[in-house]
């Protein structure tokens, strides 16, 4: 896989719940961190995402927020 992201967090998939367009794909990436996305039910099946198979979390953003209480 090549890609310009540089957040590329490789990962388990523990869960896929499909919505009537929408999945949200959780994936494990370890040390008790998980990383939830939302993408198509079509992008589920072309990826052939499964329980228990490999995937990378790639995030991508222009903008990132820092907050504090």
């Amino acid at each position: 896989m090549k890609i310009s992201a540089r957040n590329q967090l490789k990962g388990t998939v523990v869960a896929i719940e499909k919505g009537a367009t929408t999945a949200h794909v959780r994936i494990d990436i370890g040390g008790g961190a998980m990383v939830t996305a939302s993408i198509t039910n079509e992008a589920v099946d072309e990826l052939k995402l499964a329980v228990g198979g490999p995937a990378y979390a790639v995030v991508k953003a222009s903008d990132v927020m820092v907050a504090v209480d």
